[in-house]
């Protein structure tokens, strides 16, 4: 399998923190978004060169409280540890582009890969993984040790039902991704589960004390760094 950059996720408290963070960060403000039936979020939305966009996401304080655990571990203690000090840079979604299936290829490694959920927003329509407790991706034990939290570093995996990509509905403003750049105390492992789904050359990973990603974005005014 083979996957492509899709999006950059932002987490924030609220969305307006969330949008003011990435438009000190960038020169740019993002675009309004929408919100997601059945997790309790909403977003903003800032596009990139090449298909790839950046996502603004919070828990919606006007939406009721889901059924299941919101996706990218919003609920859980850790990132709202880190939502406390402010917004930041979450996760990435991977997109796997047709004719490969998404859900095929879930069903065929349940171990490796997260349920395949569908979502909407709008007229949007889109499959997307999120394990069942609602955490950031990980990887299952192997052969080379036990099971291993991806806190972030490991994408999302996507797959679009709708002819036009999201990012071709948002302006062009100048930005592009020029490095996406993740540190984590299990580089190597994480490495080699990239490597597996298809994604090794999207990332650049080095081992670090503590798990984080930032994104380095062509910006008309130079090269922001955004964390």
């Amino acid at each position: 399998m083979t996957l492509a950059l899709d999006h950059l996720v932002i987490a924030a408290a609220t969305l307006e923190a969330g949008a003011q963070h990435v438009a000190e960060a960038l020169g740019v403000p993002a675009q309004p978004g929408g919100a997601h039936p059945g997790m309790g979020t909403h977003n903003r939305l800032l596009g990139l060169f090449g298909g790839i966009y950046l996502e603004i996401i919070a828990i919606d304080p006007a939406a009721p409280a889901p059924a299941r655990p919101r996706w990218f571990g919003l609920d859980s203690e850790a990132v709202q540890a880190r939502l406390r000090e402010g917004p930041f840079l979450l996760n990435w979604a991977a997109r796997v582009a047709r004719p490969a299936d998404l859900s095929l290829w879930q069903s065929q490694y349940p171990a490796r890969i997260a349920p395949v959920i569908p979502m909407t927003r709008g007229d949007l329509r889109w499959r997307i993984t999120v394990p069942e407790d609602g955490s950031l991706p990980g990887w299952s034990a192997d052969e080379d040790g036990p099971a291993v939290a991806g806190d972030g570093v490991l994408p999302t995996l996507i797959q679009w039902d709708v002819p036009l990509h999201p990012s071709a509905r948002l302006p062009g403003q100048g930005l592009a991704l020029r490095a996406l750049r993740g540190r984590h105390p299990q580089a190597a492992r994480l490495g080699r589960a990239l490597q597996w789904l298809g994604g090794g050359a999207l990332i650049a990973l080095e081992p670090g004390d503590k798990a984080e990603l930032s994104a380095e974005i062509e910006t008309p005014d130079g090269v922001r760094t955004l964390r």
